[in-house]
């Protein structure tokens, strides 16, 4: 059975405290979800702003593949700035909880029952599709639920929205008055679940297998306070986890990763590393047990396959390292330590990890490269020239100089701070021959006073999703940056060159 995506990042993900979009901006978001595979967009409030009117019309104008929908209250003025910004689609509200009809609108259920048929029988009149919603419908009297369900129907509403509009309900209560609706409207019905307590996703599965054959979700979850179902998790549930019946959706599941790094850096909302799904640590392991296990067989610590959602594996050192692990870290960097060598290499990684250390792709390989008797990794990249200049009324601007297998490249680049100029200035140079990006960039202080020493751990990956991490200590927290940024491309880069190596072999 097709399940129905119902993107609404737009309008409540927009909603999330301290996100701002502009009407640039959310196009941009529109049409990564357009190539996602979303089958309806919300694309914003019409009646909120003028600069939500215009982003609305860019996206109409877009002509996607996605329906374009806009949220409306109950009111003509609504309805008529929806259609104004060219919609043939609304998401028309009013809220039937009594908390609301007493606190918020000072409304009797008559009247707002009143107003919920007129708005449907209005946006019908011109022309639009409408998806009714009764706000809080979760925390309503099921019997009057079922009374406004069953009339707006009658008025002509072309779908009905069950909004969990505080994420008060259970998967059992969902279920229950999902089956409600559907007995009252005769109409496709839809789930809009949020995660105050963290059963967004779990009500929102509950709502289809009830019948439900929509879900309103975001990218990443965002939304008002604790967010909305997450689409990321929702899509890959329904598509990998044992159900009954089996569920199908529109969405290019190895876009999701792609399309959740591009919002969440877009919106300012990083994605907690153990989120499922996207999250950094989703597909990252440590432990020894573990990734002896998931070099055995991916199956015994993944339960899908990475690549599936756009993601690669990746393993980390440290005091749970075990040697299959660790090796097989080192052999992406052409190392291939002896079983004693592999001893002490692991020995000292575990020293390091009892201290509290993070022990970074750089570390890793320093250490391996003292007990094998090297000297040293390959160094593709060197830096050979580095300036900032800042100060107050001027933006920071940075020129650096590398040398690339003998070749000497140098940009200049402005930033917000001296640091972001510098890696600015940096990743421009590199771009040319490795896009690689910044994935996390942390800064510590390990040492006070007038000598202090500030260390800073940085990692990168690029557009094939090779990541490589390093750390650099020093007095100087531009200069360290700068350190640690080189370190870590140069890791990247020698991954790549031994792998193209083995293809060409």
């Amino acid at each position: 059975m097709k399940v129905r995506i119902f993107d609404t990042t737009l309008r409540d993900g927009e909603q999330s405290p301290g996100v701002a979009l502009s009407p640039e901006q959310k196009l941009l978001i529109a049409k990564k979800l357009d190539k996602l595979g979303v089958d309806a967009i919300e694309a914003g409030f019409p009646v909120v702003s003028e600069g939500e009117k215009k982003a609305i019309r860019m996206i109409t104008d877009a002509n996607l593949s996605s329906e374009i929908c806009g949220l409306a209250r109950t009111s003509k003025k609504d309805i008529d700035a929806a259609v104004d910004c060219g919609l043939k689609y609304i998401h028309a509200f009013i809220a039937t909880s009594d908390i609301h009809l007493e606190h918020k609108l000072h409304l009797t259920r008559d009247e707002v029952l009143s107003k919920a048929i007129e708005a449907v029988e209005y946006g019908k009149s011109r022309g639009l599709q409408v998806e009714f919603s009764a706000e809080d419908a979760t925390r309503s009297d099921r019997e009057f639920l079922k009374k406004v369900f069953g009339e707006v129907a009658k008025a002509g509403a072309d779908r009905i929205d069950i909004p969990d509009t505080v994420g008060y309900s259970t998967p059992q209560y969902i279920a229950e008055i999902t089956k409600d609706a559907i007995a009252a409207s005769k109409l496709p019905v839809s789930v809009h679940c949020h995660n105050d307590f963290g059963l967004a996703v779990a009500n929102a599965i509950s709502g289809i297998q009830a019948g439900a054959q929509c879900a309103h979700v975001t990218i990443n979850g965002i939304g008002e306070r604790a967010g909305n179902a997450s689409l990321e998790e929702l899509v890959m549930a329904l598509q990998c986890l044992q159900f009954d019946k089996k569920w199908e959706t529109n969405i290019n599941t190895k876009l999701l990763y792609e399309t959740s790094r591009y919002i969440s850096n877009l919106v300012g909302m990083p994605v907690q590393p153990n989120k499922a799904i996207v999250g950094e640590n989703a597909f990252g392991h440590e432990s020894g047990i573990h990734t002896h296990g998931v070099l055995s067989n991916p199956l015994t610590y993944e339960p899908i396959n990475p690549e599936l959602v756009g993601r690669k594996r990746w393993f980390q050192v440290g005091k749970h390292a075990g040697a299959h692990g660790m090796n097989a870290m080192l052999k992406e960097y052409g190392i291939e330590p002896d079983k004693e060598q592999t001893q002490i290499i692991l020995e000292k990684v575990k020293r390091l990890g009892d201290q509290g250390k993070q022990v970074t792709d750089v570390e890793l390989l320093s250490i391996a490269s003292e007990i094998l008797g090297e000297r040293g990794i390959k160094r593709i990249v060197q830096l050979t020239g580095f300036s900032v200049s800042t100060g107050i009324g001027t933006m920071p601007y940075a020129f650096v100089k590398l040398n690339i297998d003998g070749k000497e490249i140098f940009a200049t680049d402005y930033g917000v701070g001296p640091v972001d100029a510098s890696l600015n200035a940096i990743q421009k140079i590199t771009g040319k021959i490795a896009e690689v990006r910044i994935k996390e960039y942390g800064l510590a202080s390990i040492a006070g006073g007038s000598n202090a020493l500030c260390e800073v751990t940085i990692k990168v990956e690029d557009p094939f999703g090779n990541m490589a991490s390093a750390k650099s200590i020093g007095e100087d927290i531009v200069t360290t940056s700068v350190q640690a940024m080189i370190d870590g491309i140069n890791r990247i880069m020698l991954k790549k060159m031994l792998k193209e190596k083995k293809v060409g072999n």
